[in-house]
């Protein structure tokens, strides 16, 4: 028997799924709050206009994989770039109703 084949239901099928996988690019973004607004307000926006967000500086910010949330974390900054460090990875119960909203 080759070991390099996994037949379905063997231990390790998973690893096998997952791998096939891993390429996968998908779009990943941060968000720092939200709000509503007008049409109107939005198209009197232009350079240098600031919108108040929901969410206070020191609040966690959300990482956004595909639409869903994956995990929350705090902004920081890199070599003068903003980035994020993850302090909570969501569950697995909360991601699976993320999918059924």
């Amino acid at each position: 028997m080759d070991n390099t084949l996994v037949k379905q239901g063997e231990p390790g099928d998973n690893l096998t799924n997952l791998a096939a996988l891993l390429d996968v690019q998908m779009a990943v973004s941060i968000q720092f709050g939200e709000t509503e607004m007008l049409l109107e307000d939005v198209l009197k926006l232009g350079v240098g206009s600031v919108i108040e967000l929901n969410s206070g500086v020191d609040e966690p910010v959300k990482l956004i994989v595909n639409g869903r949330c994956f995990a929350r974390g705090e902004v920081v900054t890199v070599d003068a770039f903003y980035g994020i460090k993850i302090t909570e990875i969501t569950s697995v119960g909360e991601r699976i109703k993320s999918f059924n909203a």
